[in-house]
């Protein structure tokens, strides 16, 4: 039997739709991936493997090839743990045939339970944009992919849940979507008030001139002079985040790992410090699979 299960995947900061696709056939055991698997993926199958036998499902005992399409981009991370495990049922008789116009993201531990991933925010953005309908992710990437309208978000917590749902024996739990409502208490949390700064009035009043004008500004002085203290000051004092703007920010920091489990779009500008001995990648971005830096990291903020 074939399933093919969607997926999606990255490329950069940018998500690409893909397809799970596993062909159960008469031979000895095994489980063969092509397309391209990064490590992570290569590992899976042992992941997949316990999962659905912890999950009281029987892994099948047959020859299974899984490729994972397009097979020309290469696929990296634990993200296809979820709808590998669903195509192995599915492609063993043991699971209802899965809705086409639903992606599947998370990572399996032996127990059966899903974990988050990173990335989730692009992929469910560019799976919207792709006309699919539904998303099912892990518990805590559900807010932020509630923050993609035009798209339903399943909250996934572990593979036996939701192969009850898709066979129909319990009803779908959808996590309410996130209406955009910038917080002016988010505005400043994690950041210092300039109010609250006692004298330095030229470096205020430069601060002041530099986030108007959206210039570059340069504090020389010795330590223990305020000079960080200033800076991070800034986002207090810059023009509130627009949703769009908040989207651009969030999909850098989840394709980074970087958002907290359970936290939706960035409602504040970020402010970034790197060390002095950074390298160029790691302020600029790079390496395989390719990261985002410091740089990037700082977009519409400091």
């Amino acid at each position: 039997m074939l399933a093919k299960i969607m997926s999606m995947g990255l490329n950069g900061v940018e998500g690409f739709p893909v397809s799970v696709e596993l062909d159960s056939s008469p031979g000895l055991p095994v489980l063969d991936i092509v397309g391209l698997p990064g490590t992570a993926v290569k590992e899976s199958k042992e992941r997949v493997r316990s999962a659905i036998r912890n999950t009281g499902f029987d892994f099948p005992v047959s020859r299974l090839t899984l490729n994972l399409a397009p097979a020309d981009v290469r696929k990296e991370g634990p993200v296809y743990d979820l709808p590998i495990a669903l195509g192995v049922l599915r492609a063993s008789g043991q699971l209802k045939p899965v809705p086409q116009d639903t992606i599947f993201l998370g990572e399996l531990s032996l127990d059966g339970t899903v974990r988050g991933v990173k990335g989730v925010l692009p992929m469910v953005s560019r799976a919207a944009e792709l006309g699919l309908r539904t998303a099912a992710v892990p518990a805590e990437n559900a807010r932020e992919a509630s923050c993609i309208p035009g798209i339903r978000v399943l909250t996934v917590e572990s593979l036996g849940k939701l192969l009850t749902v898709l066979n129909g024996d319990e009803p779908p739990n959808f996590f309410p979507p996130d209406s955009w409502e910038f917080c002016e208490d988010a505005a400043m949390d994690g950041h210092d008030d300039i109010a609250m700064i006692k004298g330095q009035a030229g470096a205020k009043r430069a601060l002041e001139v530099a986030a108007a004008g959206g210039h570059n500004l340069l504090m020389i002085g010795p330590p223990g002079s305020g000079k960080s203290m200033l800076a991070k000051t800034i986002p207090g004092i810059l023009p509130n985040l627009s949703y769009q703007e908040a989207l651009q920010v969030s999909k850098l920091y989840s394709v980074t790992g970087e958002l907290r489990p359970g936290e939706g779009l960035l409602r504040r500008r970020q402010v970034r410090a790197p060390h002095h001995t950074a390298s160029t990648v790691s302020l600029a971005g790079g390496g395989q699979p390719v990261r985002p830096g410091d740089i990037s990291l700082a977009h519409c903020g400091v």
